[in-house]
């Protein structure tokens, strides 16, 4: 007999048929219509920009539209799929716990993904001049902008060539103000809010520097909208 793996078995297991995954207005036993618990919906929607793609300095609105279209609309359709066969899998007690861990596991990476794509586009927009209760908080923490500027910087050309994420993010159990370094979705610290995010995945510079990644670092701090980032740190009220 021959023997499956286990990503062939999960999807064998995911690869259910239409009517098989109606999981929205799913049949009971009694023949009355339910709905699935809202953690499995599946209805998230993409988050517009807020900004005009083709004023940015730097970064072409060729870019940013395929970005914003492929990769991040991309994340949001496959969270929603994920959403959908988790709703359908949980009501099967036959299923093993390794099936259902690997889609666990999606659902947190394309939940990082859709997070952080959405604080990355909402950062971008404005004319990269860092002041208000941001560029405070960063004074206090790193002693002057230009030694957070250096230090963030730092922090995203260590993952040029690769993939992930470089996050200015307060630590709500440390009380703490750092530039967190995220080799993917997932790595963020526990209870970490972003405050400012980067995108060092090569889908969000290539089409434009190809491998020149500090180049659009450079870029990229031209166009923080630091009222955005000013909001962020207010809703937190640090005192």
């Amino acid at each position: 007999m021959k023997q499956i793996s286990r990503r062939e078995a999960l999807t064998g297991v995911i690869a259910t048929s239409v009517s098989g995954l109606a999981f929205i207005n799913a049949v009971d036993g009694q023949g009355t219509q339910t709905e699935s618990a809202l953690a499995f919906a599946g209805k998230h929607q993409p988050v517009p920009l807020a900004f005009d793609p083709a004023k940015l300095t730097g970064i072409s609105e060729k870019l940013i539209r395929s970005h914003h279209e492929n990769n991040y609309t991309g994340a949001v359709k496959a969270l929603n799929v994920v959403e959908q066969r988790l709703a359908a899998l949980s009501k099967d007690k036959d299923l093993p716990p390794y099936l259902y861990g690997d889609l666990k596991r999606q659902e947190l990476i394309r939940t990082g993904s859709v997070v952080l794509h959405e604080k990355y586009f909402g950062n971008l927009g404005g004319n990269g001049k860092a002041d208000g209760a941001a560029r405070k908080l960063i004074e206090k923490w790193f002693g002057s902008y230009e030694a957070w500027e250096a230090e963030f910087k730092r922090t995203g050309n260590s993952l040029s060539g690769g993939s992930g994420w470089t996050v200015l993010a307060i630590n709500q159990h440390t009380g703490e103000l750092h530039n967190y370094w995220s080799s993917d979705h997932t790595s963020n610290p526990p209870f970490s809010v972003p405050l400012l995010v980067l995108d060092m995945y090569e889908h969000a510079y290539q089409m434009d520097y190809g491998a020149a990644a500090a180049k659009y670092i450079d870029a990229f701090m031209l166009n923080v909208d630091w009222e955005h980032v000013n909001r962020r740190v207010e809703a937190l009220k640090i005192t």
